[in-house]
């Protein structure tokens, strides 16, 4: 069965992008396009989709109300938010009202079809540029808690080398600097497919649904320096 979507922007040319993309992906179905969200509400009733791409700077209703109410209603419905905000308190607000992703505009294709996916089934997937933020933020507080807020303080590295190979903790450190597929891929001079691979056996090794959980399993061990 194909994966529904429905696309919620107030601005039509980027909403006529983001569809043109996913309708490359032979396995998505965009069931219906809306402007704010309210409109989002009711073509979620008349549709039942999957996954909602929802602007968070809309008219009328914006896409965090938006998304609160859907998750409340329609408990089955995944949504993946869109915006040009990186900081951390917008990603958290989102989270915190129930969005299962969250992705910057200036995202590519890949990043798009990627979050689409891993969504659907029932994971999380946030931006590299904002998971970098998140575990950067994350770590200062962790070493603010052990250090008693000594910023000289620089923790040790223990790469989780009795778990993944050598190619994968240097997979894992790249997903940790915020880099996408594409960019690690570019780093290590290998193919996207093979960095899937990678990721892939990451996740299985770890027990983990998804690279956000990755990395943040790895800054708790320690495993993974943020920059």
């Amino acid at each position: 069965m194909k994966t529904s979507i429905i696309i919620i922007d107030d601005h039509q040319l980027f909403r006529e992008g983001v569809k043109r993309i996913l309708e490359f992906e032979s396995s998505f179905e965009v069931a219906a396009e809306g402007d704010d969200g309210s409109e989002a509400m009711d073509l979620v009733e008349q549709y039942n989709p999957d996954v909602v791409i929802m602007d968070i700077n809309m008219p009328n209703i914006n896409g965090v109300e938006a998304t609160k109410m859907l998750v409340e209603r329609y408990p089955e419905t995944k949504v993946i938010i869109l915006s040009i905000h990186d900081d951390e308190n917008y990603v958290q607000h989102a989270l915190k009202t129930g969005a299962s992703g969250y992705l910057l505009k200036e995202m590519d294709a890949d990043a798009l079809i990627e979050a689409v996916k891993v969504v659907a089934d029932g994971g999380s997937y946030l931006h590299p540029k904002v998971t970098h933020n998140l575990v950067r933020e994350y770590r200062r507080l962790a070493a603010d808690e052990k250090t008693g807020g000594d910023a000289q303080h620089t923790p040790e590295i223990r790469r989780p080398l009795h778990l993944l190979t050598r190619r994968e903790c240097e997979v894992l450190q790249l997903l940790a600097d915020g880099k996408s597929n594409r960019g690690i891929g570019e780093s290590l001079y290998i193919s996207e497919k093979t960095v899937k691979n990678h990721v892939s056996n990451i996740l299985q090794k770890m027990n983990v649904n998804d690279r956000t959980q990755a990395v943040v399993l790895a800054i708790k061990n320690g495993w993974v320096e943020v920059k």
